[in-house]
């Protein structure tokens, strides 16, 4: 992808002169290795290299794309390398062992199915365990690891579960809570009709006493102007007629203290 060196030309792309470099700053050596890279990648995709504007912020963006995946590309070359190298290895080892199994009688295709499906399992708890080599130490080491990992994911597992409970009960208080409100609630929406109904009696009430207030306020005024005209009447009377007005005065004044009580009953 990456490998492609050089000052290939495109078909149809703008092409730069070397005055217009000089002028706008453009670096040919960076423009020829982004054009090779574009080929290279475009190429590969079994496509033409479309045509674009070359400037000084498009080179700089796709000297940098290319510069990264040029090293991605070495660097997946080397592992890909790697692993072919290791896996001829590891096909060299595997003949070498078969070979001597075979020398002594020990081949795969000579062995029971039973044997076989064992030597499976084994490789496979091996491979679960990282077990590397056939030592009893190596092989305690990864059980003892997995017993601390086994170990680790029940505390966590009782863990999680203890605070799934305390949610779980939290959730249900929350349930029960809501379902006393909400039947607070609808009693209380019940209680609307009732209790708008008494203010409106309320309100004609307070609208009567109100009215009863102002007559008997009125009449308390006059009973003391009353009062004040049969006191200085008293001074210039004599005593038989200032008795007559008094008894008046007593039966207005009971008459008062009737409408009084009727008003405090209301």
């Amino acid at each position: 992808m990456s490998d492609i060196v050089g000052g290939a030309d495109l078909s149809g792309s703008v092409s730069v002169t070397a005055e217009s470099s000089k002028a706008t700053g453009f670096d040919a050596n960076r423009i020829a290795e982004v054009k090779a890279w574009l080929t290279s990648q475009f190429d590969a995709a079994g496509k033409d290299v479309p045509d674009f504007e070359y400037t000084p912020r498009s080179i700089n963006e796709l000297h940098k794309i290319a510069t990264l995946s040029q090293a991605k590309t070495q660097a997946a070359v080397i592992v890909a390398n790697d692993h072919r190298q290791k896996a001829a290895e590891y096909r060299s080892q595997a003949a070498r062992i078969r070979e001597i199994l075979e020398s002594v009688g020990l081949a795969q295709e000579s062995l029971p199915s039973n044997v076989v499906s064992s030597a499976h399992v084994l490789a496979k708890v091996a491979n679960l365990l990282d077990v590397r080599d056939t030592e009893l130490s190596s092989l305690l080491v990864a059980v003892a690891d997995l017993s601390l990992r086994k170990t680790a994911v029940e505390e966590k597992r009782a863990k999680v579960q203890q605070e799934s409970k305390v949610l779980l009960e939290y959730t249900r208080k929350a349930i029960a809570r809501l379902t006393y409100l909400k039947r607070t609630l609808s009693q209380l929406e019940d209680d609307i009709a009732p209790c708008e109904a008494q203010m409106e009696n309320w309100k004609t009430n307070l609208a009567i006493m109100e009215s009863k207030e102002r007559q008997y306020l009125q009449e308390y005024g006059y009973y003391k102007l009353f009062e004040c005209r049969l006191y200085l009447i008293a001074l210039v009377t004599p005593q038989r007629l200032v008795t007559g007005y008094w008894l008046r005065w007593q039966s207005i004044r009971r008459i008062w203290g009737r409408k009084q009580n009727q008003f405090l009953i209301l």
